[in-house]
């Protein structure tokens, strides 16, 4: 690009969607900025959410960028880093995801070289094995993921007239400790329950049968164990409901919870608000459309 330094924008994450578990992924309109410069050693200046994140090589951008330079036998020379990030932090949003794509966009400019997506992955996944949350940040739109030895993904259109809210609580979650309240083996039965609603949320999405979509998010895999680490998690759905909302689910590992809404969407967060602090959790919510453009370079945020 001839230039020493440059910003990329890359977007928020939500997946899971409810009963896609690992499966389906959402491009928000919440976004991190990175800007990067040659260096004489790895130094971060970090605005907004993150700020206690390392400001050395530990940070997780400089981890991926370094590796990548190994893979691919280059010099791992140092960069300055500003990140000014309005992701909060281990809740589900897919910060860590806007990191490690950031870093190997970073180093396609400055190795003047263009990765493939699999090439790219190949890499991530050493530090996040979740394409449900990496590709959205990479490619943007509504994503449905397969991995086997390879990943495998297709692109769909997401309805233009539906809005996502989230209602974020004050206080993070792990997803290593959200992972770990999962079940190892599952019903015949709840297997069936989760590829019949997966099965339907795609194909409601794509037909507008909005009414379909409460059922479909429906889910015995993930959100049934992990909504005990959340309190207050069946009363804010059963608010957000109440108020209107189409869907309302977990976002990735929570403990943000998220609707799909066409209207009234103040009315949907101001409730799930509401109700988070009648259990004692603070908490803030925001009215988010589909990032489609993913990891993008561009100016820096005024």
């Amino acid at each position: 690009m001839g230039q020493d330094y440059a910003t990329l924008r890359v977007p928020a994450s939500t997946s899971n969607l409810g009963s896609g578990f690992d499966t389906f992924g959402l491009a928000l309109s919440l976004y991190n900025y990175f800007t990067a410069e040659p260096s004489d050693r790895w130094s971060f200046e970090i605005e907004g959410e993150g700020e206690n994140l390392p400001k050395d090589q530990e940070n997780l951008f400089a981890k991926v960028y370094i590796r990548a330079c190994q893979v691919f036998g280059v010099k791992a020379s140092p960069l300055k880093v500003k990140m000014i990030n309005h992701i909060p932090t281990a809740r589900g949003l897919g910060s860590s995801a806007t990191a490690i794509v950031s870093a190997l966009k970073f180093w396609e400019l400055f190795q003047e070289k263009e990765l493939s997506v699999e090439e790219k992955l190949r890499i991530a996944f050493e530090f996040e094995p979740h394409p449900d949350n990496l590709l959205p940040a990479l490619l943007g739109g509504f994503l449905v993921c397969a991995v086997d030895e390879e990943v495998h993904y297709q692109k769909l259109d997401f309805p233009e007239d539906i809005r996502i809210v989230v209602c974020i609580p004050d206080f993070e979650l792990s997803t290593k400790k959200a992972r770990e309240v999962l079940r190892k083996e599952v019903s015949l039965k709840d297997a069936i329950y989760n590829l019949q609603r997966a099965s339907l949320l795609v194909s409601s999405l794509c037909k507008r049968n909005y009414h379909l979509l409460k059922e479909a998010v429906k889910d015995k895999l993930h959100q049934p164990y992990r909504k005990e680490l959340i309190p207050g998690f069946n009363d804010v759905l059963e608010s957000a409901y109440s108020s209107g909302a189409l869907a309302v689910f977990l976002s990735g590992a929570g403990p943000t919870v998220a609707s799909f809404c066409l209207d009234g969407e103040d009315r949907v967060g101001s409730a799930m608000v509401s109700t988070f602090e009648k259990h004692g959790i603070s908490a803030s919510y925001m009215s988010l459309s589909v990032d489609k453009e993913g990891a993008t370079f561009t100016k820096p945020p005024a």
